[in-house]
């Protein structure tokens, strides 16, 4: 029997080094299936959304949603820490060894009480190994437990910095796609430019946000769950906008070439297709659609109004459905899955831009509002 608590003691702590290796420190996503990693955030996001369903969607759903992603990773740390305490409790006590403690008796919680103490480095000393291998035990315990803490802790930088760069680019998008995002508001008010030559950077800035946040998400999944500043803005509403945007620019516009959309085309869809795999989420084609031919047509003719050149017809529409076809399941899918609400390629009211308001006056006076928004159709963050 203590044998073979030994082997699952010693099994138990090499998973969890393992684990914290491959979650923390490998810049490489890890595609084996069984991982105490997954299982843990898998179980508790679960959980977490089945009692977000159960909230009124509004501010109150989405503050419990984005309390999750920083919430999950102190727990996931915590579950690593009592992992390790457990294993080399169990590891002294399969081992026999003995203790100097005040109680006559020395049970399983003993071993557990002299395994934190170790490895959070307490040195209380009422409890302390006197064999040889259990002092070699207690210090290999005592290291590791700094060690882990020390490089664990090191890594929160590197994924605040990451949220917080992918969130600025996105605060960016405030002003040039509308509050939500859309594409219809993006291609309008690059058009406000009066020359097409804004086009090329604008769609360049987003290839380069889209291959950070393949790189950064890969490395760290957990900042898939971090929700933005503002509820009506997400990463996943962000580089939606971005596609609808770039499949129009590709086939439907005269005045451009599509070289840069179709390179931003290609690197949003890449990361969104290898996120969708990172969560198992099988494409869902999004019903209802997100643009039906009625307002395809109007906003065709709010382009034209604009000044863009259209191309039209029935090979056109052929072409841009096809391309949305490539990002449109499996967008749907990870915003079924994380609950983030995809924003509209026309949507029916253009909301206030979350510059133009405040908590003490409804618009910023002075300041013309981007058109075509409707000085009815007010949105409050």
């Amino acid at each position: 029997m203590k044998i073979l608590v030994m082997v699952g003691s010693l099994c138990l702590i090499v998973v969890v080094l393992v684990e914290g290796f491959e979650t923390m420190v490998l810049p490489r996503r890890v595609t084996r299936s069984l991982r105490l990693t997954r299982l843990f955030y898998r179980s508790s996001w679960t959980l977490w959304r089945a009692v977000g369903l159960r909230l009124a969607p509004g501010k109150g759903r989405e503050y419990f949603l984005s309390i999750f992603g920083p919430l999950s990773l102190l727990g996931l740390f915590a579950t690593w820490v009592l992992s390790l305490i457990l294993g080399f409790a169990l590891l002294q006590w399969s081992l026999g060894t003995t203790l100097q403690a005040p109680e006559q008796v020395t049970d399983l919680s003993t071993y557990l009480y002299l395994s934190g103490v170790t490895f959070f480095t307490l040195g209380y000393g009422e409890v302390t190994p006197i064999t040889v291998a259990g002092r070699i035990l207690s210090v290999a315990e005592a290291g590791l437990g700094f060690g882990f803490m020390a490089v664990i802790i090191g890594y929160l930088p590197v994924l605040y910095q990451a949220f917080s760069h992918r969130e600025v680019t996105i605060s960016l998008l405030d002003a040039r796609a509308g509050s939500p995002p859309s594409a219809a508001q993006a291609l309008l008010r690059l058009a406000q430019a009066h020359t097409f030559a804004a086009v090329d950077p604008f769609l360049a800035e987003w290839e380069r946000w889209a291959a950070e946040l393949l790189e950064s998400h890969l490395s760290f999944p957990v900042l898939s769950y971090y929700r933005s500043q503002h509820d009506n803005q997400s990463w996943l509403a962000a580089i939606t906008s971005i596609l609808d945007t770039c499949a129009f620019l590709i086939v439907g516009m005269k005045d451009i070439a599509p070289y840069q959309a179709q390179l931003t085309f290609a690197m949003a869809r890449h990361a969104i297709v290898d996120l969708a795999l990172v969560f198992r989420t099988p494409p869902l084609s999004p019903d209802p659609d997100r643009l039906p031919e009625a307002r395809l047509l109007q906003l065709r003719g709010l382009l034209r109004d604009a000044g863009w050149d259209l191309r039209e017809g029935s090979a056109v529409d052929a072409k841009l459905a096809e391309l949305r076809a490539m990002y449109e399941p499996f967008i749907n899918a990870l915003a079924k899955f994380l609950l983030f609400t995809l924003p509209p390629v026309y949507p029916e009211k253009v909301a206030v831009d979350n510059w133009q308001t405040s908590a003490w006056m409804r618009r910023a006076p002075g300041i013309g509002k981007l058109p075509p928004a409707n000085a009815d159709d007010e949105h409050f963050d």
